[in-house]
């Protein structure tokens, strides 16, 4: 099982793969980077991802008490990724379940010329599985 080093490096790896975080989206830290920022700055990057990530898990339209971990008052938000496109590339932020807290999630950006958002969403997908974080 791969930490975050491991999990970055294998994330580049993708086709159009720019730069990756793993990053804690209650405190918006960053807890390993590679590659480019989008803004040049890993850090601000990490905390308005988080911001995006937050909106996202707390919102109660998404948590579907249905869904595995999806109730209320459970740490694992229901959301499994959320993509945002933009002209020049794609961010895919795909959560990771942890035993114990769920607070953190895999940053990926992604050219839109060279990248392939299906293949890479499968694949952080994976990746989020087998993170360990240590």
């Amino acid at each position: 099982m791969p930490g975050i080093d491991e999990c970055l490096i294998e994330v580049m790896r993708l086709p159009g793969a720019r730069g990756a975080a793993v990053v804690d989206w209650t405190s918006g830290l960053a807890l390993g980077t590679i590659g480019e920022s989008p803004n040049g700055d890993h850090e601000a990057t990490a905390a308005e991802t988080a911001e995006v990530a937050r909106m996202a898990a707390e919102q109660p339209v998404f948590a579907q008490a249905d869904a595995p971990g999806g109730s209320p008052g459970q740490a694992s938000p229901a959301v499994e990724d959320v993509i945002v496109t933009t002209a020049p590339g794609y961010h895919i932020l795909r959560f990771v379940e942890t035993a114990f807290d769920s607070s953190v999630f895999l940053h990926l950006w992604l050219d839109r010329g060279e990248g392939n958002l299906a293949l890479a969403r499968i694949r952080l997908g994976e990746m989020a599985e087998r993170l360990v974080l240590a």
